[in-house]
């Protein structure tokens, strides 16, 4: 066998073996954000949505619901609360648990993106 054939089979391995981790990782994303959204005391508790870079924001009908400590062991770096809003501080994970959230309640329309 010659050396470019050996370089394409190794090629086209290394491509099967990244594709099975990053389908992998984004499988443990969405199994992480289902339990953020367990921990925020559901989508039903759930009014209004804001991610502004690494800031997530959500208004909750229900405050009491939510389990900040739970939260703060996922990885937030804060948590303030005021009145029935939560704002916590993720990372670049916002923007995509805001998308998440909106996919789930079918809407956009009273949610932000500053």
């Amino acid at each position: 066998m010659d050396s470019i054939t050996m370089y394409i089979i190794l090629g086209v391995v290394f491509l099967i073996i990244l594709l099975a981790i990053l389908k992998a990782t984004k499988k443990d994303a969405h199994l992480e954000m289902n339990k953020l959204l367990e921990y925020l005391g559901g989508k039903d508790n759930i009014i209004e949505t804001e991610s502004n870079l690494s800031r997530f924001k959500v208004t909750l009908k229900d405050v009491s619901k939510a389990n900040k400590e739970a939260i703060t062991k996922m990885g937030a770096k804060g948590i303030v609360e005021i009145g029935n809003e939560l704002k916590i501080i993720l990372g670049p994970e916002s923007k995509q648990l805001k998308k998440y959230i909106n996919s789930l309640q079918g809407n956009s329309n009273n949610n932000k993106q500053v």
